[in-house]
């Protein structure tokens, strides 16, 4: 009993890193979209934007479950920053049922939510 309720605390310490994460997120695009429509940016601003709103959030994510685990935090990071992708393409595909863009960017994008993760836990 006391086995099942320590894998289930791990659970949990991944999906509450994966909400913060995700929360994070959607504020950050709500002040983008904010300053998009105030100050006109053009497509290269928000899409540098974008991508600092991906590190961001799984770096705020990989801190959180790293304080969580106390041990191989990085490893925590990792997996959190991986997971986040993988929640991110699972969105994509179910909104646009395709993969906009082409395979390095979705490369870059698995490397710098992966990097910001693991980078995350470990500063935790």
């Amino acid at each position: 009993m006391e086995r099942q309720v320590r894998k289930d605390s791990k659970v949990m310490w991944v999906l509450k890193a994966l909400l913060a994460s995700y929360i994070v997120t959607g504020i950050l695009l709500l002040l983008l979209t904010m300053a998009l429509y105030k100050m006109e940016l053009n497509e290269k601003m928000v899409s540098a934007a974008i991508v600092a709103i991906y590190v961001m959030a799984t770096l705020i994510g990989g801190i959180l479950i790293g304080k969580m685990a106390k041990v191989k935090r990085f490893i925590w990071g990792l997996g959190l920053g991986i997971a986040y992708f993988a929640l991110l393409l699972l969105i994509t595909l179910g909104v646009y049922h395709t993969l906009n863009g082409d395979g390095a960017n979705l490369v870059t994008t698995f490397i710098l939510c992966a990097g910001g993760g693991m980078v995350g836990g470990m500063i935790s």
